[in-house]
């Protein structure tokens, strides 16, 4: 009794909760953690969220919704059996595990009433953090999302949620006259997960969204695999089978919305070469042709140069004209959590950064002025002598603060989850201390409106599809925070990047560019573009008529022009993608959680570099002639710099 009166008053909801979800999974040595970095799945390892310590109905039937998600796919679900029938492209991938995440849950709401009710609960909550209810726009739903409320209805019976209903009316009759057929087929294997995978793999190509000969090779693959490796199947059931995440990509998942980006997740997203590809759900067809990823094994062949088909449907917009400002507010406010439980990590760097920023701030000022602020260490001269004149003083300018930091984050569909989550907290504590140091700051993002092509690509297919259209999408760079806008007015639009759907492919040459044409157009004598990236530029549409390295070429371009003939100081962070190959200053982590630190360090490096080589070129200019060191700069060497970047500010 004195145990129970000392332990918290959720306690008991914690131990229930971990031994309904082990009666759930079937497995009784899972491990049941409570933490802010759930909710999460890593082998038998269950991380959940904190309950609250008042804790309501509603938050507890959520909470028991997300242990039942995972508990149902460690005991229904088979990763080896679903990697073997995965699609490959990012589209299909992420349809087929919205669907492959309604089968397991159907089959634990068809078993037990109660836990109906908790995924019920989890679900609502999906559709309003991913604002369903207020989409109307064919070309930005989610398909995945979509087709996996439908295959829910059709293997509970339960009708799509209120929230949700609108957006499935509106893309049903398209979907139930291409795939309804095989829809039907999926009630009756919902037991046999192989055998429910190559049905929705037929629902896919029903749909235009499969490859036929990758399908029929990934069919007879499963053949020979049963033949020859059917004693390891068995083993994959305790081993590959409970370290997927219960994520996926399905609408009951949680996103990043809900917290971290799962290892399944992270597993799913990577193509053969490693690299990671976008794993956001496509809402466009096409049609049909198989996705292109830039070919790094770039034979130097001579091709087209760069060009646009059309830019009529590009934009550059405000971050608070993409969503209202209800929406806006709440992202904000998600983020802001986000940021209590990051902060203690990143505001230490931060911290760091100021300090050491701060330092190189060498303040000087001038006393016995006539005008300035009033000099209070001199006031005891007018008690003594009551004539005599206040004094005033006044502060030097200082170069460093004549600074401006241009943060361009990488807004593609491959960000989904922690990496953007992060990005976002880093560029809202990042912009907080350079403007208490007097850095100007500008938050800038990149991102496609649509996935493959979008209105461009209609424009193209009416044309006649022309040969070598170059760039087929329509592209959207968003401005989160003007460098001359103060913090307090842009920090709800930083809230944007945690919106569903927002992120969708990546044009990253365009994007330096703009950005860069926005940088060097500042007055700031010293101009310094960041960019945050997790891969290589991806559009399917743009690299399925040109070549492989198309986009990739064209960013090799646009980084060697600014690197040797720009004033600005072009740095990059790579997110588990190496971007030194790109960049000559650079740097990869491969944990998202090291960008707050790569961030600070390659700033403080930049600042710090600056007052040595201030130091080292005033040496030299007044060094004589005779001197063993570098020779100084001369004034046509001057005269020639400012005419390149004259040029480049020009173009």
């Amino acid at each position: 009794m004195a145990n129970n009166k000392s332990e918290s008053p959720v306690e008991p909801f914690k131990r229930a909760l971990a031994n309904a979800a082990r009666s759930l999974a079937e497995l009784s040595d899972l491990d049941v953690v409570y933490s802010g970095d759930g909710p999460s799945l890593v082998g038998k390892r269950l991380i959940l969220p904190h309950p609250p310590r008042d804790l309501p109905p509603h938050e507890a039937a959520r909470i028991r919704g997300l242990a039942d998600q995972m508990a149902l796919r460690l005991s229904h679900h088979d990763a080896e059996a679903h990697a073997r029938l995965r699609p490959a492209s990012p589209q299909g991938s992420a349809i087929y595990e919205a669907v492959e995440q309604a089968r397991i849950e159907a089959i634990g709401s068809n078993a037990l009433a109660g836990v109906r009710q908790n995924l019920n609960v989890v679900l609502d909550a999906a559709i309003e953090r991913k604002g369903l209810a207020r989409m109307d726009d064919r070309a930005t739903a989610p398909v995945a999302d979509i087709l996996a409320l439908m295959v829910r209805e059709r293997l509970t019976g339960d009708a799509p949620p209120e929230g949700a209903r609108k957006l499935v009316d509106l893309m049903r009759a398209d979907i139930e006259a291409k795939a309804g057929a095989d829809l039907d087929r999926l009630a009756k294997a919902i037991d046999d997960q192989s055998a429910f995978g190559k049905i929705t793999r037929e629902i896919l190509r029903d749909l235009d969204m499969g490859e036929e000969d990758e399908a029929n090779a990934t069919e007879q693959g499963d053949q020979d695999q049963q033949e020859q490796d059917q004693p390891q199947e068995d083993e994959g059931d305790d081993g590959e089978g409970t370290g997927e995440s219960p994520d996926g990509a399905s609408m009951e998942e949680t996103d990043p919305s809900d917290g971290d980006s799962q290892p399944g997740e992270e597993q799913s997203s990577e193509n053969e070469d490693g690299e990671t590809e976008m794993s956001d759900e496509s809402p466009e067809v096409g049609d049909g042709a198989k996705p292109a990823r830039p070919d790094v094994k770039d034979n130097g062949a001579r091709e087209p140069s760069y060009k646009i088909f059309s830019t009529a449907f590009d934009e550059t917009v405000d971050a608070d004209e993409l969503c209202d400002a209800e929406e806006l507010t709440r992202l904000r406010a998600y983020l802001d959590m986000q940021l209590a439980n990051l902060s203690s990590v990143v505001s230490r760097l931060a911290n760091r950064l100021q300090r050491r920023l701060m330092a190189q701030q060498n303040r000087s000022w001038s006393f016995d002025l006539e005008e300035g602020m009033l000099d209070v260490a001199r006031l005891t001269r007018v008690i003594v002598d009551p004539t005599a004149p206040l004094s005033f003083k006044q502060e030097s300018d200082t170069e460093f603060r004549d600074t401006c930091v241009t943060l361009l984050i990488d807004n593609s569909g491959s960000m989904r989850g922690r990496p953007i989550m992060v990005a976002a907290v880093c560029a809202d504590i990042l912009a907080r201390t350079l403007e208490r140091c007097g850095v100007k700051v500008e938050i800038l993002g990149f991102t496609t409106r649509a996935w493959k092509g979008g209105s461009t690509r209609d424009e193209w297919i009416k044309a006649g599809k022309p040969p070598t259209p170059g760039r087929l999408n329509d592209l959207r760079h968003i401005i989160y925070k003007a460098a001359d806008a103060p913090y307090r007015r842009a920090r709800r639009n930083l809230g944007l990047m945690m919106r569903e759907g927002l992120l969708k492919e990546n044009i990253d040459g365009e994007a330096l560019i703009w950005a860069h044409q926005r940088t060097i157009g500042r007055s700031e004598a010293r101009k310094i573009l960041m960019v945050i990236s997790d891969g290589a530029p991806v559009d399917d549409s743009t690299l399925s008529v040109n070549s492989g390295h198309y986009l990739e070429r064209h960013l090799r371009q646009v980084i060697a022009e600014i690197e040797t003939a720009s004033p600005v100081e072009l740095i990059a962070i790579g997110i588990g993608h190496d971007v030194t190959r790109y960049y000559r200053r650079a740097v990869t982590i491969v944990d998202v959680e090291q960008l707050g630190g790569a961030i600070t360090e390659q700033l403080a490096s930049l600042f710090e570099e600056e007052p040595k080589r201030m130091a080292k070129r005033a040496n030299l200019l007044a060094a004589p002639p005779n001197t063993q060191g570098p020779p100084a700069l001369k004034g046509s060497a001057k005269t020639t710099f400012k005419a390149v970047r004259g040029a480049v500010a020009g173009a």
